[in-house]
């Protein structure tokens, strides 16, 4: 059997890889052709152009490259067409996959397309589950509550599980040597700050939750303040904690920062998929996020939910505090983290939902990838 692949975003490519291996383990001897990055590579697939022409974000991002990626589009489309595939698997990065997709059923009408990681609908924009039915048969779900919306808009979709349910996080002996590495007593509160990856969060966000972390140190003095953070951000990371009363221990490196994601006591977080890596490591959280005047503005009217945090959704509770726009405030929020180092039972409570959570995104079950491996060549044989 032959499959092209297309992924994005480091993200997709990880989940490629995984998916490969699965598809690979069912059927030894599938090929792979596609887009993707050093993880997809890694199992055999040979990347049409570098995956990191597909890496952009934003109308402004976009905009320049424009024409390049109407035109990758098209190559792409071309060569799915030539090819043949049993399937066409596009992961994540909808605007990119989703145009190749149309394309190339455009000139193979009998094209069978899978979409892994479904978009959005529940929080915002329904709409798209329906413009993706279009030109998708079948989709790969990473949260439990999707299917029902997929199969809504007329597309059979599977629960595969999440892959931080099945990742790999440090235990109690590595926490303990990052805090002796880094000179934190075993009886200091360590304090993670996770103000996003990208140049705009981290603008918006580090000031404030600087703020509200220096609000937190005058009732908790002896506490640590460590900044996971990416290369990309690294030199702004620095220059706007320069000045902080209290300074953070930032930390780039892999190890060191799942180390101290076990290490742990509390985080102060963006909102995004890190508040499932902090559930993953039983770490309570505060969460806090913003957007630019416009932005706010336009998802506060398209937002469907009460809460943005997958913990919340997942466990159908509303235990994780969230600063939202203009709630993102230091003082609120430097609240909220001191009653989640004060109170026992809301510490309790987060930590009931994140079990909860991993719970049902497959902690335990059989690894995701190769439960997506099974759904696809389910899809493949079933009735178009």
């Amino acid at each position: 059997m032959k499959f092209f692949l297309i992924a994005g975003e480091p993200s997709g490519d990880q989940l490629g890889a995984a998916l490969m291996a699965g598809l690979r383990e069912l059927v030894p001897d599938a090929e792979f052709v596609g887009i993707g990055g050093e993880a997809m590579s890694a199992q055999g697939l040979t990347s049409l152009f570098p995956m990191q022409e597909l890496s952009v974000m934003g109308i402004w991002e976009v905009l320049p490259k424009y024409r390049h990626l109407k035109r990758r589009i098209a190559e792409t489309a071309a060569r799915i067409a030539a090819e043949n595939p049993d399937a066409l698997i596009g992961i994540d990065s909808p605007d990119f996959c989703l145009r190749v997709a149309r394309a190339a059923r455009a000139q193979r009408p009998g094209l069978r397309v899978i979409h892994y990681v479904a978009p959005s609908v529940w929080a915002w924009r329904p709409g798209r589950a329906l413009k993706m039915a279009e030109v998708v048969d079948h989709v790969l779900a990473i949260l439990p509550f999707e299917p029902p919306l997929m199969q809504a808009a007329g597309m059979t979709c599977d629960f595969v599980g999440h892959p931080i349910a099945t990742a790999q996080v440090a235990g109690p002996d590595e926490a303990a040597l990052f805090r002796a590495g880094h000179g934190i007593t075993p009886e200091s509160p360590v304090v993670l700050c996770l103000p996003g990856s990208r140049a705009g969060e981290v603008g918006r966000l580090l000031p404030r939750f600087g703020e509200a972390l220096n609000d937190l140190r005058h009732h908790v003095p002896d506490m640590q303040v460590v900044l996971p953070t990416v290369a990309g951000v690294l030199g702004q990371v620095r220059h706007l904690t320069a000045q902080w009363p209290i300074r953070p221990l930032i930390v780039e490196d892999a190890d060191q920062k799942r180390a101290a994601f076990a290490a742990a006591d509390l985080a102060l977080a963006a909102s995004g998929t890190v508040s499932l890596d902090l559930a993953a490591n039983r770490v309570p959280m505060v969460i806090g996020y913003d957007m630019a005047p416009l932005s706010r503005m336009l998802v506060g009217m398209l937002l469907k939910t009460d809460t943005v945090t997958l913990v919340n959704l997942v466990s159908d509770t509303r235990v994780v505090p969230e600063f939202l726009g203009r709630d993102c405030q230091p003082a609120p929020m430097a609240q909220a983290l001191l009653r989640l180092l004060n109170d026992p039972a809301a510490r309790q409570a987060q930590l009931d939902a994140m079990d909860l959570t991993m719970d049902r995104l497959g902690k335990g079950g059989e690894a995701p990838g190769l439960r997506a491996a099974r759904s696809v060549l389910g899809a493949i044989k079933g009735p178009r």
